[in-house]
């Protein structure tokens, strides 16, 4: 009977491993020695994309998913050396807003602020932007942080599917929740927001034991009315909460939007003073809150 002989494998032989490519998030601004947005100091990483349409957004550059080109006249050089290329631009007139990275590449990024987080109890916020648009990328962050013990939040008008707020909430020590306007209708049409979503997530997360954090941002015009504060401090009085934002109007975000040809529809509003914000305070603290002012 003739034996088949079993083949020597050499050492060198290596099957080729295909590896898929790693996810990636886009981001467009981390903001590092930040004393606002979660307790100690903690490091803010802005996610691109949003759904909403807020009229004061600091943030408009946040809204569109793309990342974008913008110029900012006054450094121009007129030398044209940059054509549409920001990165041969000599003068920094023209940059990109917003970048991919992966998971890898933002945490060698963040980390360098370790020793912040440790000493002061800090950490790292995700906020945008929605980060709920990129739950995915940012449920693998968030994962990555806490594992080596890092603080970790989300900001969040908790609009979207209910499971992709689960799986950020999961991984986050507190979340900062806004709630803006009320009024199913005038959300729907003002914010592009599903105003009684955001109260169903609100209450699920709430039910999960989640550390939540209301934060209310005082809008002339729009959020900031006597029914619109009692609203949202009715909805909330169940829940037990001990702490909550109140968030001023301010126009800190007015120079970015002709730089991506936006109007800025607020520009004749009035930054409410501290007399205007008064009454406001006062309700939230009649409820029984510790308020803090900014946040």
């Amino acid at each position: 009977m003739t034996s088949l002989a079993v083949p020597r494998i050499s050492s060198e032989l290596r099957i080729p491993v295909i590896n898929a490519p790693e996810r990636q998030g886009r981001i467009f601004n981390i903001q590092r020695f930040s004393l606002n947005d979660g307790q100690g100091i903690r490091t803010l990483v802005f996610f691109k994309g949003c759904l909403h349409r807020c009229p004061w957004c600091a943030n408009p550059e946040s809204m569109s998913p793309r990342i974008q080109i913008i110029k900012r006249q006054a450094k121009c050089l007129n030398c044209r050396t940059c054509l549409q290329d920001p990165v041969e631009c000599p003068s920094g007139a023209m940059e990109y807003v917003g970048e991919d990275i992966t998971v890898a590449d933002l945490m060698t990024r963040l980390l360098k602020d370790e020793i912040f987080f440790r000493s002061s109890g800090g950490g790292v916020t995700l906020s945008g932007g929605e980060v709920l648009m990129q739950h995915a990328f940012a449920s693998e962050l968030l994962k990555e942080l806490q594992a080596l013990g890092i603080s970790t939040a989300i900001e969040t008008a908790g609009d979207a599917p209910l499971d992709h707020l689960l799986a950020l909430a999961g991984h986050c020590d507190q979340v900062l929740y806004d709630f803006k306007i009320m009024d199913p209708a005038q959300a729907r049409s003002v914010l592009n927001m599903n105003q009684p979503r955001v109260l169903q997530n609100f209450t699920a997360l709430a039910r999960r034991g989640v550390k939540l954090l209301p934060r209310l941002p005082l809008i002339p015009g729009f959020t900031l009315t006597l029914e619109n504060i009692q609203h949202i401090l009715d909805f909330l009085q169940p829940f037990n909460l001990t702490e909550i934002h109140l968030l001023p109007f301010h126009k800190y975000g007015e120079a970015k939007y002709p730089l991506l040809d936006k109007t800025y529809s607020m520009h004749k509003t009035k930054v409410p003073d501290a007399s205007a914000i008064a009454p406001f305070y006062a309700m939230a603290e009649k409820y029984g809150y510790n308020v803090t002012l900014g946040g």
